[in-house]
């Protein structure tokens, strides 16, 4: 059987559109970048008051405000970067041509293990790629890890605030209604706490360009049993909330 393409990895770090010619370098921009993938805590900050518009990017969904924060006399920006690994990947290419240097994302995950109690706090080390995009920033492995050093960074923060958390390896996938039960079974075996769909390309475009970023979750839903359990993520505003502000902080301390 030929090799499928996604496969083929070519290490030509020579690109056919650069993302300078989509977007141009900001001397004023924080590097400092937090990707917060809910909305509403973005939301809940821009009707404070505390957000800035400094820049915005398109896709055919329209367009994505890239905001400033100014938090314990620094600015650090922040954006929703939309859904998916090749989405989020490309906006941190954007980012990084407008000038952002280091990076934390944030989010909710759905959680391996029934004992992850919904809300807590999760540092990524590492991720199973089983998505598209980093096979196009690394040669092809099962696995890409975070910086160790980014992830006592994180680490330093949470326990300077008391903050409970694990770390531990996430699954990656492109196909959230394609998490069957031997998939699950089987990332658990490898020992994934966690399933996103963002993290392994996220660390690939990091290691790829040598720029720090860290990826903190909070459990949400429980797909680790039979019947998929929603726990009631939804309704968990406050949480989301202050994962991004944690995420704000470790970012600032990268």
């Amino acid at each position: 059987m030929e090799a499928v393409p996604i496969l083929e990895f070519d290490m030509d770090r020579r690109v056919v559109v650069k993302p300078s010619d989509c977007i141009k370098a900001q001397p004023d921009i924080p590097d400092a970048c937090v990707l917060c993938f809910p909305h509403d805590p973005i939301e809940g900050l821009r009707r404070a008051g505390r957000l800035e518009v400094i820049g915005e990017h398109s896709s055919v969904m329209g367009k994505h405000p890239l905001f400033s924060l100014e938090h314990q006399e620094k600015r650090v920006c922040i954006m929703q970067p939309g859904l998916g690994a090749p989405l989020a990947a490309g906006f941190v290419e954007e980012l990084m041509a407008r000038g952002c240097r280091k990076f934390v994302a944030c989010g909710s995950a759905g959680t391996l293990d029934a004992d992850l109690a919904r809300g807590h706090v999760v540092i990524v080390t590492a991720a199973v790629r089983d998505e598209g995009t980093s096979y196009h920033y690394l040669p092809p492995e099962r696995e890409v890890s975070a910086d160790p050093a980014v992830v006592n960074a994180l680490q330093g923060v949470l326990t300077a605030r008391s903050v409970p958390h694990v770390c531990g390896k996430t699954w990656t996938t492109d196909a959230f209604y394609r998490e069957t039960p031997g998939r699950v079974s089987k990332r658990r075996t490898e020992g994934c706490i966690t399933v996103d769909m963002e993290a392994s390309a996220l660390l690939a475009v990091a290691q790829h360009h040598g720029i720090p970023m860290g990826v903190l979750f909070c459990a949400a839903d429980d797909v680790s049993g039979e019947c998929w359990d929603k726990r009631g993520w939804k309704e968990c505003h406050d949480v989301r909330s202050s994962l991004l502000m944690l995420a704000i902080e470790c970012c600032l301390a990268l």
